[in-house]
């Protein structure tokens, strides 16, 4: 059974902080070869690409939107990865959902993933 499970999601405040967690089991574990993302979606709109890393953490891209602000990270001892989240805007609200990479490398497209988590809330205040 393939699993990847969100946590972290919640309400803030305008300015303030978030760390969202995905952990994997089953299939989807171990990532440690695999290139993890986080998208998000608000109602309304296409899933939009967040952040991706590459199997050794090396490699980072993110979204122009959230540069300087989120850092993806993971622990692959963990089968963890994270999205920290800082300065948080209005426009930042949304379900944040994390991913599994096709292949070792960070990617930024939805379509080079194939193992999904089924997401969590993210809601910031003004």
């Amino acid at each position: 059974q393939v699993q990847l499970v969100e946590s972290g999601g919640g309400l803030v405040q305008a300015g303030g902080s978030l760390r969202l967690s995905c952990a994997a089991s089953g299939r989807a574990a171990p990532f440690g070869r695999s290139g993890m993302g986080w998208f998000r979606r608000t109602p309304g709109k296409e899933r939009e690409f967040v952040a991706a890393d590459s199997w050794t953490g090396g490699t980072t891209y993110y979204a122009d939107s959230v540069k300087g602000r989120f850092t993806i990270s993971r622990d692959n001892a963990k089968n963890t990865v994270y999205l920290q989240m800082n300065s948080l805007k209005p426009e930042d609200t949304a379900d944040y959902y994390c991913a599994r990479s096709r292949s070792p490398y960070a990617r930024l497209q939805a379509s080079e993933y194939d193992y999904w988590g089924q997401g969590t809330l993210v809601t910031v205040s003004a």
